[in-house]
């Protein structure tokens, strides 16, 4: 697995590679429903979702733009979440 740092925060690169490809290109640039679901897809890779998984699901939300459905869901989505 592999990390990035920022502002002295260790996140999940793949899940913020995963929200960039979504956010970047054609489109308009925020993330909708089923990326929300890919997102949490990936983020259960394992047998759970690690701290630093819900840390850099978090910093999505608080750094991506999304669509006001998927913001819902995501909300729900994290809530939810008990992490291993």
């Amino acid at each position: 697995m592999a990390y990035v740092t920022i502002d002295g925060e260790k996140y999940e690169k793949e899940l913020l590679d995963l929200a960039k490809e979504h956010t970047t290109g054609r489109g308009e640039g925020k993330l909708s429903k089923d990326e929300v679901e890919a997102l949490f897809t990936s983020a259960h890779d394992g047998p759970g979702i690690t701290e630093t998984e819900l840390k850099t699901l978090k910093y999505i939300r608080a750094n991506f733009e999304f669509t006001e459905a998927s913001a819902k869901l995501f909300d729900t989505k994290v809530a939810e979440v008990k992490t291993v």
